[in-house]
């Protein structure tokens, strides 16, 4: 695919030309023609990001019962049905009244648990099922029950990962439980992460019985699969008894988490001294050199999503042909997954590459890229992106169809919908968007009449394609709005000596 015009073709006139060859009248003079959008302050400084509970992910093998370990925190067992879907999250939070609800993509709103809205056809599972519990335990913390790890995938650990990087991650294991393969993929890459990892031990078999018998034979088996996480603390769990030792040490977590919250600088950008244009920002074609910077990131982004849209077509493809009976039936489950964890890599790979350039455009400009020139920067582009009419709707959900094509669901509800854990809004340059599978797919591979495996290949191969075709394009829009954006704000800035936010 040719990459989209990512900035304006023509480079704006320096200001610095202008000086050396003309007084500052005839300057204003020679660039009256040029048409530009009225200037105006960026004063408002950005809403600070409220702090949220210390997020803990609760996972571990079925027969560990990592939901029970979860309970016995809370002191009674979730109000979620146990047939719930295997890759649905459960995100239980602090609330005034009880109550359960189901997000699920392509939906604005949540739905109660287990409904579907009448006309809508076969309803999708969800990603996340948010309980809300007057319990003053989550006052302090956010548990997060994600499927077990017999569930593991390439694609549902990153997703595990990406809500445990927000927290911590507490494994539950059961006794005589040795980790398998997946098992120390994840806590390796938590580790790599620096994501904390607390271990719960279980007894194997009778719930009642002492979870301490075999923890020094668990944690020496950990520790040889993955030896970053032999500090890690362990805790024994018995069935039927409050856990008040394991609670305890995650309070203290949380507490400690906000401590450092604190002691960090405050994300709201200062507005009291001026951010000044470097003097020798003005010799260099400082526009031309943006273009190229916005360009190739763009397009090295998009050449990572090609290679991953092709691993995730090998996949799902072999499950497809030889997988353990599931044929046709699982496939939507895996595609939706597998976008779920490219949707991630996408938005995560579009902020570094973001901020790399605006930190880039700082020194380059103001010849500094310290966190207050950073924010106020970013707080401008943002700013500018909001009045870009040409960029409305970059909170979008892509929606693979039945038909092997894409639609489109905008808004921040439905992106809301696609997340594993829900993410407040923070200081990013762009908003999120990701990709899921709509509920009609669901329906049509689960029905019997559609077991054909032929037929779900060739409909995989046209909904990679559809897919591949619709992200790449997005990707594009998005670096493309973003350096626009830029781009203007560092032409006024330029134009008047100073950063205008």
């Amino acid at each position: 695919m040719e990459p989209a015009t990512l900035l304006p073709t023509h480079n704006p006139p320096h200001p610095g030309d202008a000086r050396r060859t003309a007084p500052r009248s005839a300057n204003q003079a020679v660039r009256a023609p040029r048409q530009r959008r009225a200037v105006r302050p960026r004063s408002t400084p950005a809403a600070p990001i409220p702090d949220e509970p210390l997020v803990v992910v609760v996972t571990g093998p079925a027969a560990a019962r990592p939901g029970t370990v979860l309970g016995a925190l809370l002191g009674a067992p979730l109000p979620v049905p146990a047939d719930r879907p295997g890759d649905a999250f459960v995100v239980v939070r602090h609330a005034e009244r009880r109550a359960v609800a189901a997000y699920l993509p392509g939906r604005r709103a949540p739905q109660p648990y287990g409904s579907t809205a009448p006309g809508s056809g076969p309803a999708r599972p969800p990603r996340r099922i948010e309980v809300s519990l007057p319990d003053p335990l989550l006052r302090h913390l956010a548990l997060v029950e994600a499927p077990d790890t017999g569930t593991l995938d390439t694609a549902a650990t990153r997703v595990l990962l990406d809500v445990a990087g927000r927290g911590a991650l507490l494994f539950v294991t059961a006794a005589g439980h040795h980790p398998d393969g997946p098992e120390v993929a994840l806590l390796a890459g938590a580790a790599r992460a620096g994501v904390p990892v607390v271990f719960a031990g279980t007894p194997a078999g009778d719930p009642a019985a002492d979870a301490g018998a075999g923890l020094d034979a668990q944690r020496a088996a950990v520790t040889a699969a993955v030896p970053a996480l032999a500090g890690a603390p362990w805790f024994a769990v018995r069935g039927g008894t409050d856990p008040a030792e394991l609670r305890r040490a995650l309070v203290e977590r949380a507490g400690v988490a906000d401590l450092r919250r604190a002691a960090d600088p405050s994300p709201v950008p200062a507005t009291g001294g001026a951010v000044r244009v470097a003097a020798d920002a003005l010799e260099p074609d400082w526009a031309a050199w943006l273009d190229r910077l916005v360009r190739s990131a763009a397009h090295l982004a998009r050449q990572r999503l090609a290679v991953e849209l092709a691993g995730l077509h090998l996949r799902c493809l072999r499950d497809i042909v030889a997988g353990a009976g599931a044929g046709p039936a699982g496939l939507p489950d895996r595609l939706d997954r597998e976008l779920h964890a490219l949707s991630l890599q996408a938005v995560a790979t579009a902020g570094t590459d973001l901020t790399r350039i605006v930190d880039e455009t700082a020194r380059h400009v103001f010849g500094r890229a310290d966190r207050e020139s950073r924010d106020r920067l970013v707080d401008a582009v943002r700013h500018g992106l909001s009045d870009d009419p040409a960029v409305a709707g970059l909170e979008r959900v892509l929606l693979v169809t039945t038909t092997a094509g894409v639609a489109s669901v905008t808004g921040p509800a439905a992106v809301a919908a696609l997340s594993a854990y829900p993410v407040p809004p923070g200081r990013a340059l762009l908003p999120p968007f990701g990709m899921a599978l709509s509920a009609g797919c669901y329906g049509h591979w689960r029905n019997p009449a559609n077991a054909d495996r032929a037929r779900a290949r060739a409909w995989l191969q046209r909904a990679v394609r559809a897919a591949e075709l619709e992200l790449l394009a997005e990707t594009s829009r998005r670096y493309g709005a973003a350096g626009r954006a830029l781009s203007l704000v560092i032409t006024e800035a330029v134009d008047h000596g100073i950063l205008l936010a």
